[in-house]
Protein backbone atom coordinates (compact mmCIF):
# COMPACT_ATOMS: atom_id res chain seq x y z
CA UNK A 1 0.00 0.00 0.00
CA UNK A 2 1.69 3.29 -0.61
CA UNK A 3 2.02 6.04 1.63
CA UNK A 4 -0.53 8.38 0.20
CA UNK A 5 -2.99 5.70 1.18
CA UNK A 6 -1.22 4.50 4.62
CA UNK A 7 -1.18 7.97 5.73
CA UNK A 8 -4.57 8.37 5.38
CA UNK A 9 -5.88 5.18 6.43
CA UNK A 10 -3.59 5.40 9.83
CA UNK A 11 -5.33 8.91 10.75
CA UNK A 12 -8.43 7.40 9.89
CA UNK A 13 -8.04 4.45 12.06
CA UNK A 14 -6.40 6.89 15.25
CA UNK A 15 -9.66 9.35 14.46
CA UNK A 16 -12.18 6.04 14.62
CA UNK A 17 -10.41 4.70 17.88
CA UNK A 18 -10.66 8.32 19.54
CA UNK A 19 -14.42 8.95 18.80
CA UNK A 20 -15.54 5.30 20.07
CA UNK A 21 -13.22 6.17 23.25
CA UNK A 22 -15.13 9.46 24.03
CA UNK A 23 -18.43 9.10 22.25
CA UNK A 24 -18.84 5.20 21.80
CA UNK A 25 -20.14 5.55 18.41
CA UNK A 26 -18.17 4.98 15.35
CA UNK A 27 -19.69 7.79 12.39
CA UNK A 28 -20.97 6.28 9.53
CA UNK A 29 -18.43 8.09 7.17
CA UNK A 30 -15.79 6.38 8.89
CA UNK A 31 -16.07 2.39 7.10
CA UNK A 32 -17.02 4.82 4.22
CA UNK A 33 -13.51 6.52 3.89
CA UNK A 34 -11.98 3.12 5.20
CA UNK A 35 -13.40 1.22 2.45
CA UNK A 36 -12.49 3.80 -0.26
CA UNK A 37 -8.73 3.78 0.49
CA UNK A 38 -8.89 -0.17 1.27
CA UNK A 39 -10.02 -0.42 -2.60
CA UNK A 40 -7.65 2.16 -3.88
CA UNK A 41 -5.00 -0.01 -2.22
CA UNK A 42 -6.49 -3.21 -3.50
CA UNK A 43 -6.86 -2.01 -6.90
CA UNK A 44 -3.42 -0.93 -7.21
CA UNK A 45 -1.71 -4.33 -6.06
CA UNK A 46 -4.63 -6.61 -8.38
CA UNK A 47 -6.30 -8.24 -5.63
CA UNK A 48 -10.24 -6.21 -5.61
CA UNK A 49 -11.73 -9.63 -5.69
CA UNK A 50 -9.89 -11.41 -3.04
CA UNK A 51 -10.25 -8.87 -0.58
CA UNK A 52 -13.95 -8.33 -1.29
CA UNK A 53 -14.36 -11.84 -0.63
CA UNK A 54 -12.39 -11.78 2.64
CA UNK A 55 -14.53 -8.64 3.07
CA UNK A 56 -17.63 -10.43 3.09
CA UNK A 57 -16.93 -13.69 4.61
CA UNK A 58 -15.67 -11.37 7.81
CA UNK A 59 -18.78 -9.09 7.17
CA UNK A 60 -21.31 -12.29 7.29
CA UNK A 61 -19.77 -13.34 10.58
CA UNK A 62 -19.30 -10.03 12.33
CA UNK A 63 -22.94 -9.57 11.35
CA UNK A 64 -24.24 -12.43 13.06
CA UNK A 65 -22.06 -11.05 16.19
CA UNK A 66 -23.63 -8.02 16.10
CA UNK A 67 -27.10 -9.82 15.38
CA UNK A 68 -26.38 -11.61 18.67
CA UNK A 69 -25.79 -8.49 20.50
CA UNK A 70 -22.04 -9.04 21.27
CA UNK A 71 -20.62 -6.06 18.85
CA UNK A 72 -22.00 -2.76 17.97
CA UNK A 73 -23.10 -2.17 14.32
CA UNK A 74 -20.65 0.58 13.92
CA UNK A 75 -17.62 -1.77 15.09
CA UNK A 76 -18.77 -3.91 12.61
CA UNK A 77 -18.68 -1.77 9.75
CA UNK A 78 -15.58 0.03 10.64
CA UNK A 79 -13.49 -3.95 11.03
CA UNK A 80 -15.32 -5.36 7.53
CA UNK A 81 -14.01 -2.36 6.13
CA UNK A 82 -10.62 -1.98 7.36
CA UNK A 83 -10.44 -5.53 5.81
CA UNK A 84 -9.56 -4.25 2.74
CA UNK A 85 -6.65 -1.66 4.21
CA UNK A 86 -4.92 -5.64 4.31
CA UNK A 87 -3.35 -7.50 1.82
CA UNK A 88 -5.50 -10.90 1.12
CA UNK A 89 -3.21 -13.20 2.22
CA UNK A 90 -4.51 -16.10 4.97
CA UNK A 91 -0.93 -14.93 7.12
CA UNK A 92 -1.75 -11.76 7.17
CA UNK A 93 -5.72 -11.83 7.31
CA UNK A 94 -5.34 -14.17 9.80
CA UNK A 95 -2.69 -12.23 11.87
CA UNK A 96 -4.93 -9.37 11.21
CA UNK A 97 -8.50 -11.03 13.11
CA UNK A 98 -5.77 -12.14 16.06
CA UNK A 99 -4.26 -9.09 16.52
CA UNK A 100 -7.78 -7.34 16.80
CA UNK A 101 -8.92 -10.38 19.19
CA UNK A 102 -5.68 -9.85 21.28
CA UNK A 103 -6.25 -6.03 21.42
CA UNK A 104 -9.90 -6.37 22.42
CA UNK A 105 -9.40 -9.10 25.08
CA UNK A 106 -6.75 -6.43 26.65
CA UNK A 107 -8.78 -3.86 26.54
CA UNK A 108 -11.63 -6.45 28.05
CA UNK A 109 -8.93 -6.62 31.26
CA UNK A 110 -7.97 -3.59 31.52
CA UNK A 111 -11.64 -2.29 31.73
CA UNK A 112 -12.66 -5.43 34.41
CA UNK A 113 -9.53 -4.59 36.33
CA UNK A 114 -10.81 -0.53 36.61
CA UNK A 115 -14.08 -1.30 37.07
CA UNK A 116 -13.05 -2.66 40.49
CA UNK A 117 -10.53 0.25 41.24
CA UNK A 118 -11.73 3.44 39.56
CA UNK A 119 -14.48 5.23 42.13
CA UNK A 120 -17.72 6.11 40.30
CA UNK A 121 -18.04 9.63 40.46
CA UNK A 122 -20.56 11.72 42.14
CA UNK A 123 -22.74 14.06 41.31
CA UNK A 124 -22.22 16.40 38.07
CA UNK A 125 -19.24 19.06 38.10
CA UNK A 126 -18.46 21.06 35.43
CA UNK A 127 -14.64 21.38 33.32
CA UNK A 128 -12.85 21.23 30.71
CA UNK A 129 -13.26 18.52 28.25
CA UNK A 130 -10.59 16.53 28.96
CA UNK A 131 -12.41 16.58 32.95
CA UNK A 132 -16.00 15.60 30.59
CA UNK A 133 -14.11 12.72 29.25
CA UNK A 134 -12.52 11.30 32.43
CA UNK A 135 -15.62 11.81 34.42
CA UNK A 136 -17.85 9.97 31.51
CA UNK A 137 -15.55 7.54 31.44
CA UNK A 138 -14.92 6.67 34.94
CA UNK A 139 -19.05 6.42 34.67
CA UNK A 140 -19.13 3.92 32.12
CA UNK A 141 -16.02 2.22 34.20
CA UNK A 142 -17.93 1.86 36.85
CA UNK A 143 -21.24 0.48 35.30
CA UNK A 144 -19.14 -2.22 33.01
CA UNK A 145 -20.64 -0.29 29.96
CA UNK A 146 -19.69 -1.45 26.15
CA UNK A 147 -16.02 -1.16 25.39
CA UNK A 148 -14.90 1.19 22.90
CA UNK A 149 -13.86 -2.20 20.44
CA UNK A 150 -12.71 0.56 17.77
CA UNK A 151 -10.06 0.92 19.97
CA UNK A 152 -9.20 -2.65 19.35
CA UNK A 153 -10.01 -2.43 15.56
CA UNK A 154 -7.64 0.28 14.90
CA UNK A 155 -5.23 -1.64 16.96
CA UNK A 156 -5.02 -4.93 14.97
CA UNK A 157 -5.49 -3.01 11.72
CA UNK A 158 -2.30 -0.69 12.31
CA UNK A 159 0.09 -3.85 13.75
CA UNK A 160 -1.17 -5.69 10.61
CA UNK A 161 -0.13 -2.56 8.16
CA UNK A 162 2.83 -1.12 9.70
CA UNK A 163 5.07 -4.50 8.93
CA UNK A 164 3.98 -3.90 5.20
CA UNK A 165 5.39 -0.38 5.18
CA UNK A 166 8.55 -1.32 7.15
CA UNK A 167 9.93 -3.91 4.60
CA UNK A 168 12.13 -2.54 1.84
Amino acid sequence: MSAGLVIPALLLLVYAALHDLAVRTVPNWLPVALLALGVCARLLDHSLLAAFCVAAVAFVFLFVIWVAGVMGGGDVKLWAATVLLIPPAVATELSFFLDILLFGGALALIYLALSFVVPKPKGLRTGGRLRRFLRAEMWRIGRRAPLPYACAIAGGAIVAILPHQLQP
